[in-house]
């Protein structure tokens, strides 16, 4: 298996975990609902969706909503392998920078799966966020 290849239907299954809770999003200000689906190092996914707030600094995206939650059950020494997002609305949409930010604090090698201009697209996590910042 080349690096950063997923096993054959592994792609398929984190978009579909990611689609089924994008319907559990809380949007109701901008009627724009995001899912995301984690794939961890130890095999096991972990999916989040967006969830808005009136105030709106206190919104969370759908991908750090799933990253927080393996932190939770997991503890913090997570390996991100791949990342899934999905819209309602079927337009591009990759990770915004502070969930570019916060995929690679915990994936350094993690491949991003979103729907690009012309269709599904893959990034490595360092395209997407060249240079990225960690402490460790």
């Amino acid at each position: 298996m080349a690096k950063n290849k997923l096993p054959e239907g592994l792609q398929a299954k984190l978009m579909g975990t990611a689609k089924k809770v994008m319907k559990n999003a809380h949007a109701p200000y901008s009627n724009f609902r995001v899912g995301a689906a984690v794939l961890l190092a130890n095999g096991k996914i972990f999916a989040g969706c967006n969830v808005e707030n009136a105030s709106y600094g206190m919104t969370n995206c759908a991908e750090r909503t799933a990253i927080f939650s393996a932190v939770a059950q997991l503890g913090p020494k997570i390996e991100i392998r791949a990342v899934a997002v999905v819209n309602d609305q079927r337009v591009p949409c990759s990770p915004c920078g502070a969930c570019r930010q916060v995929i690679y604090e915990f994936g350094r090698d993690a491949v991003v799966f979103f729907q690009g201009a012309r269709g599904p697209k893959q990034a490595h996590i360092t395209e997407l966020l060249p240079q990225g910042f960690r402490l460790q």
